[in-house]
């Protein structure tokens, strides 16, 4: 299935499921979101990453617009449906300011493993404990899928969108893991030279 939607890149990653609150100041982008919400059809925000737009992205609903200034900018409410892979982009849109896109959706498999889940959740609250950070995902655990936690895991932008490129659970669950094992150790080093550091120059207590 193909179909044209509205684009409005960003150099950010978002996921299914997630709420995104934007501030639209652009005039196309203002046209963009007020058409969207008229006819209550989604947009596309494809990932921007070193200046370049990326082929994937995720489809987005409108769910209310919070407020409107007076000069036209505007408070939006967002969320995450679906990613999407751009196929053609559409630079120029009859009668229209911002751009739109030719896209495809990609099946995402909801494959993931408990078992494999529960590890990284671990991994990820360690990583938490050392960085001296508590989360509330605002869901059970045993609902909690890798979208809900990518963006607090440490990783890079650059790491986020392979995440997205992902089309199954099982595979994003995978990465998680691999990510946190190797940072994990690196956060503690870091942490434990941090506590080195403040303490030359105390008074200490020596023996022999």
């Amino acid at each position: 299935m193909t179909n044209f939607i509205p684009i409005f890149p960003l150099s950010i990653v978002v996921y299914p499921g997630e709420d995104l609150n934007l501030h639209i100041f652009e005039p196309r982008y203002r046209q963009l979101i007020n058409d969207c919400h008229a006819s209550g059809k989604p947009f596309g925000i494809p990932v921007v990453l070193d200046n370049k737009t990326q082929e994937m992205g995720t489809l987005m609903k409108i769910k209310s617009i919070e407020k409107v200034y007076e000069n036209g900018d505007m408070d939006v409410r967002t969320q995450g449906i679906q990613i999407f892979k751009m196929l053609e982009t559409i630079e120029t849109v009859p009668d229209k300011l911002y751009m739109g896109a030719i896209v495809t959706y990609p099946e995402n498999k909801a494959n993931g493993r408990p078992s494999l889940m529960e590890k990284v959740l671990a991994f990820m609250k360690a990583l938490h404990e050392l960085l001296h950070i508590r989360k509330d995902f605002k869901k059970e655990e045993a609902l909690l899928q890798s979208y809900d936690i990518a963006h607090h895991a440490g990783l890079s932008k650059q790491q986020e969108y392979e995440l997205l490129e992902f089309t199954d659970e099982l595979h994003r669950q995978e990465y998680l893991k691999r990510h946190l094992v190797s940072i994990i150790p690196v956060v503690a080093e870091t942490e434990a030279l941090k506590k080195k550091i403040k303490l030359n120059g105390h008074f200490k207590n020596l023996s022999s």
